[in-house]
């Protein structure tokens, strides 16, 4: 169970019982500018310039944060995504949603549109020591796609000795 104030506009619902999360609504219309970005308080109903202000809150499980998180179709049809999404078990003041429109066209958003989705994930708590070096690893200090993008590993071609010009001899 989400706990949710009496006050609330609106309680937290998933859309169908096996859904990973709880849609999240706006409470205020807004724009979100094309290239841009909107900071929009919600309404929580599973699933601009400025905060919407809207007095919703919620109490998550110790052990657990919330995650705001994108919706896959307006991801993937208006290139709207979120950021900023993590709710401490501890917060107790709005929850918000971070929009980003990485679209060529202006994102209206109305009142009870569902803008993003919130999902609760269990987390580890561990304490932190402070160490002189850390063990060694395969992938070391690389990150940010020292991976590559391959599915399979491409040996490394070495590059081939430079040759020497072909033309036409005494020419």
């Amino acid at each position: 169970m989400l706990p949710v104030p009496l006050a609330s506009t609106s309680d937290p619902d998933a859309i169908t019982k096996a859904a990973a999360g709880f849609d999240l609504a706006a409470a205020e219309a807004t724009v979100i500018p094309a290239g841009g970005q909107a900071i929009c308080a919600i309404r929580a109903i599973l699933g601009a310039n400025g905060l919407v202000k809207t007095g919703i809150s919620i109490a998550i499980p110790e052990g657990t944060y919330a995650r705001v998180a994108p919706r896959s179709g307006l991801a993937v049809k208006k290139m709207i995504h979120t950021g900023a999404g993590v709710v401490h078990h501890a917060h107790r003041g709005e929850v918000g949603v971070v929009l980003f429109n990485h679209g060529a066209e202006d994102f209206a958003v109305s009142v009870g549109d569902r803008v993003a989705q919130l999902i609760l994930q269990q987390i580890s708590l561990v304490d932190c020591q402070e160490v002189a070096s850390l063990d060694e690893t395969l992938r070391g200090a690389g990150g940010f796609g020292s991976t590559g993008v391959a599915t399979t590993a491409v040996p490394k071609q070495e590059p081939e000795a430079p040759q020497p010009p072909v033309g036409r001899a005494g020419a």
